[in-house]
């Protein structure tokens, strides 16, 4: 296995591959178990660094693809306020994909190849936003159920083993609160109103409830990387754990509501204390995180379209920024 080398201060320099020896592996255990942060200039091993650029550059492009399903309906939403917070909402989305670009890039990856890897099919990008959003009540569903489930997700990420990383989502976990919250309160409303209202949340929640439990990922039996991000700290809880708090947490919202989780087995376990559930179709998960769900197509052509747009604005500000630095250079 190789990592970075060293410099002479002793920082890591990937640009310098080296072998990494049991006694650098032990020695950042160690700090690890002892709750340090790891900063981008520190000497990590390659896996770590590697686990860090797949899960931030997936998160950040995650936020950049779910603008898309809430963008649908920017211009439809059902008065001026409701607009002006749904628009808040997805330049909210914009900046954490901003911030989670931003930390990525000190694992000495650039945000050129990130964005090309998306592109390509090669990284990809969370499940739930290959769902389409078919009426006004999604916006509330995806607000109380995906960034209900994005929080379980994100909070222990405040205390991730990677300071950059760490330090990104404190803000990001703020302003997904908000998004939470929003999104309970569209359902709220629509409970309280007209049969057809509560009608249409209902449905939202049928079509979303699913989805939104194949956001934590596989099984912990079948997670692929859990086991080691949790000895590196980069997680703190299993995929199992986090769904179950999730399913824990929401279920009681939903009953508040006047709702009905889609789900006949749904039982809470006196004894346990937790809420057991029925299995779910993980067959359509992987189809989904295939490229085979119902808008992934549609949502990764947006995105190109709007890459080969942008294209004369990223020169542009790429020529002036080199203009700049010419006439610094010359003064």
């Amino acid at each position: 296995m190789y990592t970075q080398g060293l410099d002479q201060a002793g920082k890591s320099d990937p640009a310098k591959p080296g072998p990494e020896t049991r006694e650098q592996l032990d020695a950042f255990q160690t700090r690890i178990d002892a709750e340090e942060k790891i900063e981008a200039k520190d000497w990590m091993p390659e896996a770590y660094r590697r686990t860090l650029v797949r899960q931030i550059s997936q998160h950040a492009h995650s936020e950049i693809i779910g603008m898309q399903p809430e963008g649908n309906w920017l211009t439809r939403a059902p008065s001026l306020k409701r607009k002006a917070i749904l628009l808040a909402k997805v330049q909210d989305e914009a900046g954490h994909g901003l911030y989670l670009y931003s930390a990525a890039e000190t694992l000495g990856v650039s945000r050129d190849q990130m964005v090309a890897d998306l592109l390509s099919g090669k990284a990809k990008y969370s499940s739930i936003f290959n769902y389409p959003t078919l009426s006004w009540a999604d916006i509330g569903a995806i607000g109380w159920l995906v960034d209900g489930a994005a929080i379980m997700n994100q909070i222990p990420l405040c205390r991730c083993s990677y300071g950059p990383y760490s330090r990104a989502m404190i803000r990001v976990c703020k302003e997904e609160s908000f998004h939470q919250r929003q999104g309970y309160e569209i359902m709220l409303t629509l409970c309280g109103g007209t049969a057809e209202q509560k009608a249409m949340a209902q449905d939202a929640l049928n079509r979303f409830w699913w989805p939104s439990l194949m956001m934590f990922g596989p099984n912990d039996a079948n997670s692929t990387h859990s086991a080691q991000s949790m000895a590196w700290k980069i997680k703190r809880f299993s995929n199992d754990e986090l769904r179950q708090k999730f399913i824990d947490v929401t279920v009681p919202q939903a009953e508040f509501l006047g709702l009905t989780v889609p789900d006949d087995e749904l039982r809470y376990n006196e004894e346990t204390e937790h809420y057991e559930h029925s299995d779910i179709d993980w067959q359509e998960f992987f189809d989904v995180i295939a490229g085979n769900g119902p808008c992934n197509k549609q949502r990764m052509e947006k995105r190109r379209k709007a890459q080969d747009d942008g294209a004369w604005v990223r020169e542009a500000a790429r020529v002036y920024a080199e203009k700049k630095a010419a006439a610094s250079a010359a003064a």
